[in-house]
Protein backbone atom coordinates (compact mmCIF):
# COMPACT_ATOMS: atom_id res chain seq x y z
CA UNK A 1 0.00 0.00 0.00
CA UNK A 2 1.48 3.42 -1.06
CA UNK A 3 2.59 5.35 2.05
CA UNK A 4 -0.43 8.09 1.40
CA UNK A 5 -2.84 5.54 1.44
CA UNK A 6 -1.65 3.59 4.79
CA UNK A 7 -2.02 7.22 6.25
CA UNK A 8 -5.36 8.06 5.31
CA UNK A 9 -6.82 4.59 6.18
CA UNK A 10 -5.12 5.35 9.78
CA UNK A 11 -6.63 8.45 10.14
CA UNK A 12 -10.41 7.11 8.94
CA UNK A 13 -10.23 4.99 11.65
CA UNK A 14 -12.92 5.92 14.66
CA UNK A 15 -11.30 7.15 17.63
CA UNK A 16 -11.88 5.78 21.10
CA UNK A 17 -14.99 8.46 21.82
CA UNK A 18 -16.08 7.82 18.61
CA UNK A 19 -16.46 3.79 18.74
CA UNK A 20 -20.16 2.32 19.96
CA UNK A 21 -19.99 1.28 23.26
CA UNK A 22 -19.79 -2.71 23.32
CA UNK A 23 -22.92 -4.40 24.34
CA UNK A 24 -24.72 -7.65 25.54
CA UNK A 25 -27.71 -8.37 25.90
CA UNK A 26 -28.66 -4.78 24.47
CA UNK A 27 -27.15 -3.30 27.42
CA UNK A 28 -24.08 -0.71 27.14
CA UNK A 29 -20.75 -1.80 29.03
CA UNK A 30 -20.13 1.92 29.65
CA UNK A 31 -23.95 1.97 32.02
CA UNK A 32 -22.47 -0.89 34.25
CA UNK A 33 -19.85 0.62 35.12
CA UNK A 34 -21.80 2.47 37.63
CA UNK A 35 -23.51 -0.15 38.72
CA UNK A 36 -20.08 -1.66 39.50
CA UNK A 37 -18.78 1.09 42.22
CA UNK A 38 -22.04 -0.02 44.16
CA UNK A 39 -21.69 -3.57 44.16
CA UNK A 40 -18.52 -2.77 45.85
CA UNK A 41 -20.45 -1.04 48.66
CA UNK A 42 -22.84 -4.24 48.68
CA UNK A 43 -20.37 -6.34 49.24
CA UNK A 44 -18.92 -4.28 52.21
CA UNK A 45 -22.51 -4.33 53.68
CA UNK A 46 -22.45 -8.29 53.85
CA UNK A 47 -18.87 -8.65 55.02
CA UNK A 48 -20.12 -6.13 58.06
CA UNK A 49 -22.85 -7.40 58.73
CA UNK A 50 -21.39 -11.39 58.83
CA UNK A 51 -18.39 -9.77 61.23
CA UNK A 52 -20.37 -7.88 63.60
CA UNK A 53 -23.00 -10.88 63.82
CA UNK A 54 -20.94 -13.47 64.35
CA UNK A 55 -18.12 -11.92 66.34
CA UNK A 56 -19.95 -13.67 69.97
CA UNK A 57 -20.43 -16.65 68.25
CA UNK A 58 -16.89 -18.58 68.56
CA UNK A 59 -15.68 -20.87 69.18
CA UNK A 60 -17.74 -22.75 66.18
CA UNK A 61 -17.75 -25.77 64.02
CA UNK A 62 -19.20 -25.14 60.55
CA UNK A 63 -20.76 -28.38 59.37
CA UNK A 64 -21.39 -29.05 55.17
CA UNK A 65 -23.57 -31.55 53.42
CA UNK A 66 -25.98 -31.49 50.67
CA UNK A 67 -29.45 -29.97 50.58
CA UNK A 68 -30.73 -32.88 48.88
CA UNK A 69 -30.20 -35.48 51.58
CA UNK A 70 -33.75 -36.67 52.79
CA UNK A 71 -35.17 -36.22 56.54
CA UNK A 72 -34.51 -39.56 58.29
CA UNK A 73 -31.96 -40.99 56.06
CA UNK A 74 -28.63 -42.20 57.38
CA UNK A 75 -26.55 -38.89 57.02
CA UNK A 76 -29.29 -36.65 58.12
CA UNK A 77 -29.76 -38.62 61.37
CA UNK A 78 -25.64 -38.82 61.75
CA UNK A 79 -25.69 -34.88 61.17
CA UNK A 80 -28.20 -34.51 63.85
CA UNK A 81 -25.70 -36.57 66.53
CA UNK A 82 -22.47 -34.62 65.19
CA UNK A 83 -24.10 -31.29 65.65
CA UNK A 84 -25.97 -32.46 68.76
CA UNK A 85 -22.40 -33.57 70.32
CA UNK A 86 -20.29 -30.45 69.31
CA UNK A 87 -23.25 -28.31 70.79
CA UNK A 88 -22.87 -29.77 74.10
CA UNK A 89 -19.09 -29.37 74.00
CA UNK A 90 -19.82 -25.86 73.69
CA UNK A 91 -19.48 -25.35 70.12
CA UNK A 92 -22.11 -23.12 68.07
CA UNK A 93 -23.00 -24.79 64.75
CA UNK A 94 -22.37 -22.93 61.75
CA UNK A 95 -24.32 -24.37 58.20
CA UNK A 96 -25.45 -22.97 55.14
CA UNK A 97 -28.69 -22.76 56.76
CA UNK A 98 -30.86 -24.67 53.96
CA UNK A 99 -32.44 -28.31 53.72
CA UNK A 100 -30.93 -31.48 54.22
CA UNK A 101 -27.68 -31.72 56.15
CA UNK A 102 -28.00 -28.04 57.16
CA UNK A 103 -31.24 -28.39 58.22
CA UNK A 104 -29.93 -32.00 60.63
CA UNK A 105 -27.20 -30.00 61.49
CA UNK A 106 -28.75 -26.68 62.82
CA UNK A 107 -31.88 -28.91 64.70
CA UNK A 108 -29.08 -30.92 66.59
CA UNK A 109 -27.62 -27.71 67.70
CA UNK A 110 -30.95 -27.02 69.40
CA UNK A 111 -31.02 -30.24 70.71
CA UNK A 112 -27.74 -29.90 72.05
CA UNK A 113 -28.18 -25.98 73.63
CA UNK A 114 -25.54 -24.24 71.29
CA UNK A 115 -26.09 -21.72 69.24
CA UNK A 116 -28.02 -22.55 65.77
CA UNK A 117 -26.57 -20.51 62.92
CA UNK A 118 -27.60 -20.45 59.13
CA UNK A 119 -25.65 -18.45 56.40
CA UNK A 120 -28.23 -18.40 53.77
CA UNK A 121 -27.01 -17.45 50.33
CA UNK A 122 -30.15 -15.71 47.80
CA UNK A 123 -30.73 -17.95 44.78
CA UNK A 124 -32.63 -17.66 41.56
CA UNK A 125 -34.41 -20.61 42.41
CA UNK A 126 -36.75 -21.34 45.67
CA UNK A 127 -34.18 -21.49 48.80
CA UNK A 128 -35.86 -21.55 52.12
CA UNK A 129 -33.54 -21.43 55.47
CA UNK A 130 -34.41 -23.83 57.61
CA UNK A 131 -36.66 -23.43 60.94
CA UNK A 132 -34.19 -24.53 63.30
CA UNK A 133 -31.93 -21.35 62.92
CA UNK A 134 -31.72 -19.02 65.54
CA UNK A 135 -29.01 -16.71 64.13
CA UNK A 136 -29.69 -16.09 60.36
CA UNK A 137 -28.00 -14.23 57.78
CA UNK A 138 -28.79 -13.61 54.21
CA UNK A 139 -26.22 -13.14 51.21
CA UNK A 140 -25.81 -12.17 47.90
CA UNK A 141 -22.10 -13.18 47.21
CA UNK A 142 -20.76 -16.68 47.68
CA UNK A 143 -17.68 -15.29 48.54
CA UNK A 144 -18.54 -12.93 51.31
CA UNK A 145 -20.52 -16.33 52.57
CA UNK A 146 -17.62 -18.25 52.76
CA UNK A 147 -14.87 -16.31 54.15
CA UNK A 148 -17.93 -16.25 57.17
CA UNK A 149 -17.61 -20.21 57.38
CA UNK A 150 -14.01 -20.12 57.37
CA UNK A 151 -13.39 -17.30 59.88
CA UNK A 152 -15.33 -17.89 62.71
CA UNK A 153 -14.88 -21.50 62.59
CA UNK A 154 -12.22 -23.81 64.58
CA UNK A 155 -12.92 -26.73 62.43
CA UNK A 156 -15.24 -27.91 59.06
CA UNK A 157 -17.00 -31.22 59.30
CA UNK A 158 -17.98 -32.46 56.05
CA UNK A 159 -21.06 -34.73 55.08
CA UNK A 160 -21.56 -35.99 51.95
CA UNK A 161 -23.01 -33.55 49.19
CA UNK A 162 -22.76 -31.72 45.54
CA UNK A 163 -20.42 -29.06 44.01
CA UNK A 164 -21.06 -26.71 47.30
CA UNK A 165 -19.82 -28.87 49.44
CA UNK A 166 -16.41 -30.20 47.68
CA UNK A 167 -16.23 -26.33 47.20
CA UNK A 168 -16.38 -25.42 50.51
CA UNK A 169 -14.06 -28.51 51.81
CA UNK A 170 -10.87 -28.18 49.12
CA UNK A 171 -11.34 -24.65 49.98
CA UNK A 172 -10.28 -24.64 53.37
CA UNK A 173 -7.58 -27.57 52.54
CA UNK A 174 -6.38 -25.14 50.10
CA UNK A 175 -5.97 -22.57 53.11
CA UNK A 176 -4.49 -24.87 55.83
CA UNK A 177 -2.02 -26.43 53.11
CA UNK A 178 -0.82 -22.59 51.67
CA UNK A 179 -0.80 -21.60 55.47
CA UNK A 180 -2.94 -19.01 55.32
CA UNK A 181 -5.19 -19.55 58.14
CA UNK A 182 -4.13 -22.05 61.46
CA UNK A 183 -4.48 -25.42 60.45
CA UNK A 184 -7.65 -27.09 62.24
CA UNK A 185 -9.43 -30.41 61.61
CA UNK A 186 -11.29 -31.05 58.40
CA UNK A 187 -13.01 -34.02 58.98
CA UNK A 188 -15.10 -35.52 55.90
CA UNK A 189 -18.23 -38.58 57.21
CA UNK A 190 -18.88 -40.96 54.84
CA UNK A 191 -16.50 -43.67 54.46
CA UNK A 192 -18.21 -45.23 51.81
CA UNK A 193 -19.35 -41.77 49.70
CA UNK A 194 -15.75 -40.48 49.82
CA UNK A 195 -13.76 -43.81 49.16
CA UNK A 196 -13.66 -43.16 45.10
CA UNK A 197 -12.58 -39.55 45.45
CA UNK A 198 -9.76 -40.85 47.88
CA UNK A 199 -8.94 -43.73 45.53
CA UNK A 200 -8.46 -41.01 43.02
CA UNK A 201 -6.48 -38.69 45.37
CA UNK A 202 -4.23 -41.53 46.39
CA UNK A 203 -3.56 -42.44 42.62
CA UNK A 204 -3.51 -39.39 40.47
CA UNK A 205 -2.97 -36.53 42.91
CA UNK A 206 -0.43 -38.00 44.75
CA UNK A 207 0.58 -40.38 42.36
CA UNK A 208 1.21 -37.60 39.79
CA UNK A 209 3.33 -35.43 42.08
CA UNK A 210 0.20 -32.76 42.28
CA UNK A 211 0.07 -32.88 46.01
CA UNK A 212 2.38 -34.77 48.39
CA UNK A 213 1.60 -37.67 50.81
CA UNK A 214 1.84 -35.45 53.57
CA UNK A 215 -0.82 -33.19 52.74
CA UNK A 216 -3.08 -36.31 53.09
CA UNK A 217 -3.03 -35.66 56.70
CA UNK A 218 -4.83 -32.37 56.41
CA UNK A 219 -8.30 -34.02 56.60
CA UNK A 220 -9.73 -37.16 58.53
CA UNK A 221 -12.08 -39.41 56.55
CA UNK A 222 -14.47 -41.18 59.33
CA UNK A 223 -18.35 -42.71 60.54
CA UNK A 224 -17.89 -41.88 64.12
CA UNK A 225 -19.50 -39.48 65.78
CA UNK A 226 -17.57 -39.47 68.83
CA UNK A 227 -14.33 -39.58 66.77
CA UNK A 228 -15.50 -35.98 65.12
CA UNK A 229 -16.15 -34.49 68.32
CA UNK A 230 -12.78 -35.80 69.82
CA UNK A 231 -11.15 -34.48 67.09
CA UNK A 232 -12.59 -30.78 67.20
CA UNK A 233 -12.17 -30.52 71.10
CA UNK A 234 -8.50 -31.66 70.40
CA UNK A 235 -8.08 -29.19 67.45
CA UNK A 236 -9.57 -26.56 69.03
CA UNK A 237 -7.37 -26.67 72.43
CA UNK A 238 -4.10 -26.94 69.95
CA UNK A 239 -5.00 -23.99 68.24
CA UNK A 240 -6.05 -22.18 71.75
CA UNK A 241 -2.32 -23.13 73.26
CA UNK A 242 -0.58 -22.35 70.28
CA UNK A 243 -2.60 -18.61 70.31
CA UNK A 244 -1.45 -18.33 74.01
CA UNK A 245 -5.23 -18.03 74.27
CA UNK A 246 -7.46 -19.57 77.59
CA UNK A 247 -9.90 -22.83 75.93
CA UNK A 248 -13.77 -22.14 76.89
CA UNK A 249 -14.54 -25.51 76.51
Amino acid sequence: MPRATRNLAVAAEPSADDRPPLRRGGFSMKDVAPKDTWTVFKIMGEFVEGFETLRPVEPAVSIFGGSRVRRGTRYYRLAIQVAQGLARDGFSIITGGGPGIMEAANLGARRGGGRSIGLNIRLPFLHQPNRHIDTLINFNYFFARKVMFIKYACAYVVFPGGYGTLDEAFEALTLVQTHKIDNFPVIMIGSDYWKGMLRWIHEKMVGGGMVSREDLRLFTVTDDPREVCDRVRQGYHRRIQANGDRPTT
